[in-house]
């Protein structure tokens, strides 16, 4: 793997202070420039490595928090737990790690949703999704690949919204929610799996064409 130029080496760096101060400055230049202070970095250097687009800005600040999520889970961790521990710890984690820049992953959700960043946002979602699978071990390569990602993805963002406005001792609200909503996804991989396994694993084309004439 290429070792990752200076500027970029610095970006990496800043991403997840710049979230941080992002809280008080917002996702702007003077949150780069706080963030270069707090971590004793040169701020026309980290001014270069950083992006000047709010959106751009963001999407480094997620994508060192996958980074920081696939840190924290070594295999000999993984080792030990079962896929439902997996999934649920790893979206967890990556609460925790984002906690102190809640209020600036709140602005940064707004800005996503204008529609000029909407591609960018469907795109952060879908790799924040592909990397929580494959950190948990996930290899699939047929549409399972693509329904354990948007099943995921929704489960995470459902999640994200109630975190931002939980209030209650150590999140236990978000925990909760989370609990059910992995539970969702266990059944539903659940019902895949029997499906796939049963005689009525039928192709797609036979399965449209039972939905389109159903038996009389």
């Amino acid at each position: 793997m290429e070792s990752p130029s200076p500027l970029e080496r610095m970006r990496r760096e800043l991403a997840l202070a710049v979230g941080e101060n992002a809280v008080f400055d917002g996702w702007t230049q003077k949150a780069v420039d706080s963030a270069a202070a707090q971590l004793g970095l040169d701020p026309v250097q980290a001014r270069l490595a950083m992006p000047k687009n709010s959106a751009a800005m963001i999407d480094v600040y997620i994508k060192e928090v996958d980074r920081a999520l696939e840190a924290s889970f070594t295999p000999k961790r993984l080792a030990a737990m079962k896929i439902r521990e997996k999934i649920r710890a790893l979206v967890w984690h990556r609460l925790e790690i984002m906690g102190p820049a809640r209020e600036a992953v709140r602005r940064a959700l707004a800005i996503l949703a204008m529609p000029q960043n909407l591609p960018l946002a469907l795109r952060i979602s879908w790799r924040s999704a592909d990397v929580m699978w494959r950190i948990a071990g996930d290899t699939s390569t047929d549409f399972n690949h693509y329904t354990k990602r948007m099943t995921l993805g929704a489960v995470y963002g459902s999640t994200l919204l109630v975190w931002l406005d939980d209030q209650s001792e150590g999140w236990s609200d978000t925990a909760a929610f989370l609990d059910r909503r992995i539970d969702d996804i266990m059944r539903f991989e659940k019902f895949k799996a029997e499906w796939r396994g049963s005689s009525e694993h039928l192709s797609l084309a036979r399965f449209l064409g039972r939905l389109r004439y159903p038996p009389r």
